[in-house]
């Protein structure tokens, strides 16, 4: 499957105390209440990717969600939920109990570099094992992630880990250095890596 990325996010601005946080939405319902976030001022991120995919007889591509059923959006952690929550589509904010769970900057980072990067990404199942290198070359010169092998293409999986959900980046083999200098970075096969399933399809 042919896939190339398409960035929905303009996010250069600095913290002043805001925090990203993932907002549940209704499936397909992505596109929809990241519109209307960013119509009501929210400072909001929807990682897209470019699809090819078979429609009875013929192939189209589509533009998705690089993490299907959310949106990310940036607030402060004691700001008024509810204008959000009313949105049309939207369901909750990930968290625990009723307290949404701010995620890690660096992880959004991730996410944000990748995409700029131009290099061609897709979701791919949250990975909890493996060795995590780093990018030394390249447009993602200092990304951190896990190595993995698909078809014989070397890619680097980057996490939300509050989320349990990953995306995976092709890159080449020269620029990888494991994080641990002292162990070999290894492969890891993706038939055999732990994953949690998408709540959208």
């Amino acid at each position: 499957m042919t896939d190339e990325i398409s960035l929905n996010a303009e996010h250069a601005t600095e913290n002043n105390g805001h925090r990203w946080f993932a907002l549940r939405v209704k499936c397909r319902y992505e596109k929809l209440v990241s519109t209307l976030l960013r119509d009501k001022g929210y400072d909001e991120f929807l990682p897209l990717y470019w699809s090819r995919r078979r429609w009875s007889d013929r192939f189209q591509s589509v533009e998705l969600p690089l993490f299907p059923g959310y949106v990310f959006c940036r607030l402060e952690p004691q700001q008024s939920r509810l204008p959000l929550l009313v949105t049309p589509g939207a369901m909750h904010f990930v968290g625990v109990g009723r307290s949404p769970e701010p995620i890690d900057d660096g992880e959004i980072g991730a996410i944000q570099a990748a995409l700029r990067s131009g290099l061609r990404a897709e979701p791919w199942p949250f990975l909890k094992v493996g060795h995590r290198v780093r990018l030394e070359e390249g447009p993602l010169n200092g990304l951190e992630g896990i190595l993995i092998e698909v078809r014989k293409q070397h890619r680097i999986v980057v996490s939300v880990s509050l989320l349990q959900r990953s995306m995976a980046v092709e890159i080449d083999r020269e620029w990888i250095r494991p994080l641990d200098a002292a162990r070999p970075s290894i492969l890891i096969d993706a038939q055999s890596a732990l994953a949690v399933g998408t709540p959208c399809i």
